[in-house]
């Protein structure tokens, strides 16, 4: 039986150098592409390994990273209100203290002023019994038509001011 193709009858002589070509061709492929191309895939595939780690670990130091820059920023406002908080003492401190200072100096100035208006009001006192003494003993001369002693003048002057009520101007200052 001759077969219709040639390609399709078996031939042992053919068939026997096909596999033996076909061995060889596998054996330098083995040796030289496969050995070497197994060895890059096996060099890629440590490179994406080792990436992968690396990744993993950047990662890893992100986070931790990360978790201390929070604490960072969460002591750095603890920090900012305890200042706050003592700035803000320390204005309320200082605010009270220029208070009382400013009480204890308007109380001072009105102590003072209420010493001077009592001196403004004794010195007006002993103005006006000066006048009503010398007013006295101008009347007495006009009266009595005489010159009186010194002895005299004194004694008219003391009764005159006993006489007088000074009470009412005292008063007035209250």
């Amino acid at each position: 039986m001759l077969a219709a193709n040639a390609l399709i009858s078996v031939t042992p002589g053919l068939m026997i150098w096909t596999i033996f070509c076909f061995l060889i061709t596998l054996f330098v492929l083995k040796k030289f592409a496969f050995g070497p191309i197994q060895k890059m895939i096996d060099e890629r595939q440590a490179r994406i390994r080792a990436a992968i780690d690396e990744a993993d670990n950047a990662r890893t130091e992100a986070r931790t990273l990360l978790e201390e820059h929070r604490a960072l920023i969460g002591s750095a406002r603890t920090d900012a209100e305890e200042i706050l908080s003592e700035a803000r003492r320390v204005a309320d401190s200082t605010r009270e203290r220029v208070r009382q200072e400013a009480e204890v100096d308007r109380q001072r100035r009105l102590e003072e002023t209420h010493r001077q208006v009592e001196a403004e009001t004794r010195r007006a006192l002993e103005e006006i019994r000066a006048e009503v003494a010398d007013l006295t003993l101008i009347a007495a001369t006009k009266v009595t038509g005489k010159a009186l002693t010194d002895a005299d003048h004194k004694r008219l002057i003391e009764e005159s001011i006993r006489e007088l009520d000074f009470s009412q101007l005292e008063g007035s200052k209250n």
